[in-house]
């Protein structure tokens, strides 16, 4: 796991070795053990290195062997023996052991199309010399980052996070308006788009190919479709289960310390099952966190597994200021805003890990490859609401809304309130009000100016996934193109990065992948039960109580801190002189939104939070 950085100036225009140097300086929180440097010519490739294969020879940028085709190279593939013997025998001649090394000779034999060839997470840079190309990769489901820009004076710039190209010379540090819009509905941005003005992310499973000062970017891998078929159930959560424990077998490939995160939940408990049954569980070291809020704190259920499976459990219990001590902190090394409060509490998890390993297991991706959250549970419902007189529906909203309200952890109160926000939309739509802090109307509501048709533009988005496919199959699309990428793994790349852990996710092994694609949806989500087949074939191997728990996310009392110890913080940073000086937001609008929770009327948790987090990136950005 590392950062890479670089540019490629229009031609004739020599690389500025003093900018590759800044722009790769800014990465050095995601590679602690070296930084290398490569300028050719109009081209520049920067690398900031962990160490995690090869720890004494896999130095980047790397080349073949003739020094005309290079890469900087930020995550791992997972099925490079395969690839390297393959090679070896094509007469590729290797000097380091590093996965990196496999990178430029399947270049040479495939040119770009070689990352169809690739079971890994990356995010990459080629560098070929003689044709003056570049390359650029994002590995399929989005687990790591990937930025660029084109500069007015045309060089193509390009680095793991913003950061990295705001120290490029050619680079504008400006908000863009429609990126605060995308951030205020999702609580992210989701790709290409950025925060940035001028700046892109590349999506994932994309390739840019630029060459002759001309950028094209396309896909290179699109996901099957499901069999109506498939194999009987039983027999189906067998054959899984092999499939699954091959994919943790090919991530826990390494030079250096490596452990799992283990919650408590379904998802990380099968990683460290799959992995007992690979080598002896007293050698498994597992890292969980709890949390001095009973109803926040899930470690009793991780010592559980972990005292099931015999692992070397690692257990640490924060107090709320831990957790508000990272606020400002957060601000430098999430450089978008970022509205998912677990980033803390992850930041927490990896800084506590990476004091034992260099490497963790994790169990994201199931969720939404296999139906795991409890809003696939609530699309069901919401297409029974739509049904209901419009008299029924309006005594509904009546009834849940004289509720009490109560701030506790994703509260039954909570629950129905955040149903009614989205049960009458589009599917689609649904997810998004249920997930976000903001609805498109809402949105035109908080904004001076420059708000864009962004529930137009998320439905025109999800409409162009799995087309023709069944409704569980077209939200699980979405959750893969937007939520997953964008907020899930963009929340574990920042936040264990920002102490020098690799973090790897075995749900989403590129073989793993394309097998769950494939499976029937009743299989994800039938007889009311979500992730059916992962609970089936994990059931002979953890306790009960794990896989009858219901979902629950990796969450801080928000709500409860807004009206208390964050409440000055709030006060201070969505004061109305403030507001109306930045001139964002309409202050009136952000005003009764923190009276209402203040006074217990309303839970606005999710919004305020949002803003908050906004806030606080301002500061220590564009501001």
């Amino acid at each position: 796991m590392c950062g890479i950085a670089g540019f490629v100036n229009r031609d004739g225009e020599a690389a500025d070795r003093g900018v590759l140097a800044r722009m790769t300086g800014t990465l050095a929180h995601r590679g602690p053990d070296g930084e290398g440097e490569f300028i050719e010519g109009p081209a520049g490739l920067g690398h900031r290195r962990l160490s995690i294969i090869d720890v004494d020879g896999g130095a980047q940028p790397m080349s073949n062997e003739d020094g005309s085709v290079w890469v900087t190279f930020n995550g791992e593939i997972y099925n490079d023996p395969e690839l390297r013997a393959g090679l070896l025998a094509r007469g590729h001649v290797f000097r380091t052991d590093c996965d990196t090394e496999s990178l430029v000779h399947l270049y040479e034999e495939h040119g770009p199309e070689f990352v169809r060839h690739l079971n890994g997470m990356f995010a990459l840079a080629i560098w070929d010399v003689r044709r003056s190309r570049l390359v650029l990769a994002r590995d399929r489901m989005g687990q790591k980052p990937l930025f660029y820009a084109e500069t007015p004076g045309g060089s193509l710039v390009f680095g793991s996070e913003p950061k990295a190209l705001l120290a490029h010379p050619g680079v504008a540090r400006r908000l863009d308006p429609a990126g605060l819009s995308r951030y205020l509905f999702y609580e992210y941005i989701p790709a290409p788009h950025s925060i940035w003005e001028g700046m892109r992310k590349l999506p994932p499973a994309h390739l840019l190919v630029r060459e002759g000062g001309v950028s094209t970017v396309s896909r290179y891998w699109s996901s099957p479709e499901p069999d109506a078929e498939g194999l009987p159930f039983e027999e189906q959560s067998a054959r899984f289960w092999d499939e699954f424990r091959a994919a943790v077998g090919r991530h826990r490939r390494s030079d250096v310390p490596l452990g799992v995160f283990l919650s408590g939940g379904v998802d990380s408990s099968s990683v460290a099952a799959a992995l007992a049954e690979l080598e002896p569980a007293s050698h498994i070291r597992t890292f969980s966190i709890g949390f001095e809020d009973p109803s926040f704190d899930e470690s009793g259920h991780a010592r559980a597994v972990a005292r099931h499976l015999g692992t070397d459990h690692h257990e640490r219990t924060f107090s709320a200021d831990s957790v508000m001590e990272l606020l400002p902190e957060a601000a430098g090394w999430l450089d978008e805003p970022f509205g998912d409060a677990s980033v803390l509490p992850t930041h927490l998890l990896s800084r506590f890990a990476r004091e034992h390993v260099t490497v963790a297991l994790g169990g994201d991706g199931a969720d939404e490859l296999l139906a795991g959250y409890p809003t696939f549970r609530a699309e069901r419902a919401s297409e029974v609401y739509r049904r209901l007189p419009k008299a029924a529906r309006a005594l509904a909203g009546s009834a849940v809304g004289m509720l009490p309200v109560d701030h506790g952890n994703i509260s039954l109160d909570f629950k129905l309130k955040q149903f009614l926000r989205g049960a009458s939309e589009p599917s689609a739509l649904a997810h998004q009000r249920w997930l976000g802090s903001f609805s498109g109307p809402e949105i035109g509501r908080l904004l001076v100016d420059g708000n864009i048709d962004v529930e137009g533009e998320h439905l025109a988005r999800a409409s162009a996934l799995a087309v023709g496919s069944d409704p569980l199959t077209r939200s699980l699309r979405l959750y893969q193109d937007t939520y997953l990428p964008e907020d899930i793994l963009t929340k574990v790349d920042r936040a264990s990065m920002a102490c020098g852990l690799e973090v790897r996710a075995p749900f989403l092994d590129a073989r793993l992948v394309d097998a769950i694609q494939l499976l029937p949806s009743s299989y994800k989500y039938g007889r009311g039960q979500t992730k059916r087949l992962l609970k089936r074939a994990a059931a002979p191997r953890l306790p009960a109580s794990i896989l009858e728990r219901p979902k629950k996310g990796f969450g801080i009392p928000v709500a409860r801190w807004l009206r208390g110890p964050l409440a000055p913080l709030m006060h201070s940073l969505l004061a109305p002189d403030r507001l109306r000086k930045q001139g964002l937001f309409r202050p009136d609008e952000v005003a009764r939104r923190i009276g209402e929770h203040l006074a217990g009327a309303r839970d606005h948790r999710k919004p305020l939070w949002t803003l908050l987090m906004f806030q606080l990136w301002f500061d220590r950005w564009p501001g």
